[in-house]
């Protein structure tokens, strides 16, 4: 039986990669004494004040996310700056997945990451 811990987390100050390295590590659960790459034994991870959190240099306007519909014309991107106006959540969220191993068992760890703009969560400390 997996147990899975609650650990919480606030982005306030951080530099974006280097905290979501922290949130990945979590989610694996390469803490974990019992650790196997093939199972999902990683804890939950609340990660609160998701529009404080910081990136380095010129990123905030210089570095984008691309996307595309797969329709003629149907490519789009928006700056760091632009998506921490639109919603900062998918910031944490973009990048914690990049991080995740490409395998089956992403969509499942990334469930358990739960992302908030502000201090205010509804996860009691479990």
């Amino acid at each position: 039986m997996i147990k899975r811990n609650w650990h919480y987390l606030d982005a306030k100050d951080q530099i974006l990669g280097r905290f979501c390295t922290q949130v990945a590590r979590l989610l694996i659960g390469k803490q974990k004494v019992d650790y196997l790459p093939n199972l999902d034994g990683g804890d939950y991870v609340v990660v609160t004040n998701s529009d404080l959190v910081k990136v380095t240099g010129k990123k905030e306007l210089n570095k984008f996310y691309y996307s595309h519909s797969n329709y003629p014309g149907g490519f789009k991107q928006i700056s760091v700056h632009e998506q921490r106006v639109k919603d900062s959540r998918r910031l944490i969220v973009h990048a914690v997945s990049k991080m995740l191993p490409k395998n089956k068992l992403r969509a499942d760890r990334l469930q358990r990451l739960k992302v908030f703009k502000g201090s205010e969560q509804p996860y009691a400390q479990k």
